[in-house]
């Protein structure tokens, strides 16, 4: 019937019993599902990560604009990667650096959630949150 109508005979559901085809033209059919594929991908909800730097010697007033910063960033449904960058002399003082970091975290409020805790960094400490 398909070579009659000039058309392709394309298998739909190989998987079913009996297998599903339909008569139709093969540059069509493909066109359409490339066409559905690049749609159903614009309607993916992408989650990227927002970064903010703070820094060792940053000081508690000073942290409250970037703490509204990240709090904007979860609201819209971003994940936060805060990083503290150490330079010189500051990466001896990792455990002050841990507790600027762990203020931070107290400071952006309960109703985060840790993704990734504290981490050591060659350039210094990064933590992951969310919602």
């Amino acid at each position: 019937m398909a070579q009659e109508k000039g058309l392709d005979l394309i298998e739909v559901a190989a998987k079913a019993d009996p297998p599903v085809c339909k008569i139709s033209d093969f540059g069509k059919f493909q066109y359409q599902k490339e066409k559905q594929a690049r749609q159903q991908k614009a309607h993916q909800k992408k989650t990227g990560i927002k970064g903010i730097r703070i820094g060792l010697a940053t000081a508690k007033h000073d942290l409250e604009p970037k703490i509204r910063q990240a709090q904007g960033f979860i609201a819209k449904g971003y994940k936060v990667r805060i990083e503290m960058i150490l330079k010189g002399r500051e990466k001896a003082f990792g455990d002050l650096a841990k507790q600027k970091m762990e203020e931070f975290k107290t400071m952006l409020g309960p109703d985060t959630i840790i993704e990734q805790p504290i981490t050591r960094q060659p350039r210094g400490f990064s933590m992951i949150i969310s919602k």
